[in-house]
């Protein structure tokens, strides 16, 4: 079952673009523009985490937060805000908010925050010193954001999603734009390079993925 978000948010267009990229990657979302009409439906239904502007018609989202922490809603909270003032964010934090995005923002940015938040063990895959996480599509080594080109991009999702399996040559030539045994081998080569992935070729028979 989806996790179910309440976002409350008036600027219709980033609402829809917010919405429209938490959807694809899983999430339930509800959108509203005013705190009133937040409130109602936060006592309506049950959600898993809420997204809050503070600064919207009616009850502001800091105070609307406040409400809901004084009626034990212990739903995780994240505010969204072109408030950059420092009591602005002490308030937020203080009132029960878990974190604070200043905008602009990139939507990719909230949604990396919502999968910490939401995200299971299984929306990551962890092998040595790599971190990738599934619903955001981020590579990290040691930390650090990694970019794949997209031939690296679809070898690696495949390597991952089969470790342990043997994948032959044919299924690995669906990831290349030009298909052949030496562009197959620098490809994973480099991936191998990039990453420090243990993909072993076994001669005849295809390439695998040892355990890290």
């Amino acid at each position: 079952m989806n996790k179910k978000i309440l976002l409350l948010e008036d600027d219709k267009l980033l609402a829809e673009t917010l919405s429209e990229l938490l959807s694809e990657n899983g999430y339930d979302v509800v959108g509203v523009e005013s705190g009133d009409k937040a409130a109602d439906i936060s006592y309506e239904q049950k959600f898993d985490l809420y997204i809050f502007d503070i600064n919207v018609p009616e009850i502001s989202g800091i105070e609307l937060l406040e409400a809901l922490r004084g009626a034990d809603d212990k739903t995780p909270a994240i505010f969204i805000s072109a408030l950059v003032d420092l009591n602005s964010i002490t308030k937020g934090f203080a009132v029960g908010g878990d974190d604070y995005i200043k905008k602009p923002f990139f939507p990719e940015e909230l949604l990396i925050r919502v999968n910490a938040k939401l995200g299971t063990r299984e929306s990551l895959f962890i092998y040595a010193d790599l971190e990738y996480d599934l619903h955001a599509n981020i590579l990290k080594k040691s930390g650090t954001i990694l970019t794949l080109g997209e031939v690296q991009e679809r070898l690696f999702k495949l390597f991952t999603e089969n470790l342990g399996g043997v994948l032959d040559k044919e299924m690995l030539y669906t990831c290349l734009e030009h298909p052949s045994p030496t562009a197959l081998r620098v490809a994973i080569t480099k991936l191998k390079q990039t990453t420090g992935l243990n993909i072993e070729n076994l001669r005849g028979v295809g390439y695998i993925l040892e355990q890290s």
